[in-house]
C-alpha cells in the first residue's frame, strides 16, 4: 500500500506542474499574437527604409562618407546581447549566451583580454548568466520588454550611436533570435555599427525609381541613415520579443505533453501496483480459509 501511496502522490504533483505548464502556453500564446503583429507590420517599413536609402546612393558615395560608416580595425568592440527576463522558453537565453560568449572569446579574443570589450544586456538571464562568467558587463536593461516601444528603445539605441561617433567604440554587434516562426527562432548575429550598405555590382545598373530631392540629397541621407539605424534597434528587439514567446510557447507546449504521457505511465503502473495488491490479498484470504478448514 506504501508503494501505491508513493504513486497516487506522484500522479497529482505531475498533473499539477501539467496545470502550471499549459496555463504558461496559453499565457504565452495571447502574448505571441501580439508581439507576431508587431514585427510582422514592422518589417515592411524596415525593408522599405533600407530599399530607398539603396535608391538614393546606389555606388554608396555619399553614405561611406556619413559618420556612422567610419571603418576602422576595430580595437573596442562592443556587444549587444538580448535575452530575456524569464526563463522556460528553451535554449532561447542559452542560445545569446553561447554566441556570445563564442564571439568574445574567439572573434574578439585579443580586445577582450585587453580590456576593449563591453557588452550591454538587455534582459535579466543574460545579463546574469554573463556577469557570473566575469565578462565585462557596461550597462543592462530588464525593463524595456515589459512595456516595448519605439519611444522607450531610442535612448539606448541613441547612446550607442553616440558612443560609436564620439570613438568610444570602433564595432558594434548585436546578438539576438530573430523570429520565423512560433515553432523556429534564428540566432543572429548583426553587426550594427558601422553600418554596412553593400550591394552586388550587377545591382547597381538596375533600373531605379527617380527622385526630385529636396532638399539636398546628401542632407537627406544624413536625416535617414540616423532613422534607419533606431528602426532597425527596434525591429530588433521586437523580433527578440516574439521570438521569446515563440520559443515560451513551444517549450510549454512539449512539457504539457510530456507531463500527459509520464501520467498515462504513473496510471498504469498504479493500476498494475493495485491488481497485484489485490491479488495479493486474496491469496492470502483463501490461505486463510483453507487452514481454517484443516
Amino acid at each position: 500500500m506504501t508503494n501505491l501511496k508513493v504513486i497516487r502522490t506522484r500522479i497529482m504533483s505531475v498533473k499539477s506542474t501539467r496545470q502550471i505548464t499549459n496555463a504558461m502556453k496559453m499565457v504565452s500564446a495571447a502574448k505571441l499574437r501580439k508581439a507576431q503583429d508587431a514585427i510582422i507590420q514592422m518589417r515592411p517599413y524596415t525593408n522599405k527604409l533600407r530599399g530607398i536609402l539603396r535608391d538614393l546612393d546606389p555606388d554608396l558615395k555619399s553614405i561611406k562618407k556619413n559618420i556612422y560608416s567610419r571603418e576602422t580595425e576595430p580595437q573596442k568592440v562592443l556587444l549587444v546581447a538580448i535575452s530575456s527576463n524569464r526563463g522556460l522558453c528553451g535554449t532561447f537565453n542559452s542560445n545569446v549566451v553561447k554566441k556570445t560568449m563564442q564571439i568574445a572569446d574567439e572573434k574578439y579574443k585579443l580586445q577582450n583580454e585587453n580590456g576593449n570589450l563591453e557588452i550591454i544586456a538587455i534582459g535579466k538571464k543574460g545579463k546574469d548568466f554573463l556577469k557570473l562568467k566575469k565578462y565585462n558587463i557596461k550597462e543592462s536593461y530588464t525593463d524595456i520588454f515589459e512595456m516595448l516601444n519605439f519611444k522607450n528603445t531610442l535612448p539606448i539605441v541613441t547612446k550607442i550611436m553616440d558612443d560609436f561617433v564620439n570613438g568610444k567604440y570602433d564595432i558594434v554587434h548585436l546578438i539576438y533570435n530573430q523570429f520565423k516562426n512560433a515553432a523556429v527562432q534564428l540566432l543572429m548575429e548583426e553587426q550594427f555599427l558601422p553600418m554596412t550598405h553593400r550591394q552586388k555590382v550587377e545591382d547597381r545598373f538596375e533600373d531605379r525609381p527617380y527622385y526630385i530631392y529636396e532638399p539636398a540629397k546628401e542632407d537627406i541621407i544624413s536625416e535617414l541613415i540616423p532613422k534607419s539605424l533606431q528602426v532597425q534597434f527596434y525591429r530588433v528587439l521586437l523580433d527578440s520579443c516574439a521570438s521569446e514567446h515563440g520559443a515560451r510557447m513551444t517549450a510549454m507546449h512539449k512539457a504539457t505533453d510530456n507531463a500527459t504521457d509520464l501520467i498515462r505511465e504513473l496510471q498504469l503502473q498504479y493500476n498494475k501496483a493495485r491488481q497485484a495488491s489485490i491479488t495479493k490479498e486474496i491469496l492470502e484470504i483463501v490461505g486463510g480459509a483453507e487452514a481454517l478448514n484443516e
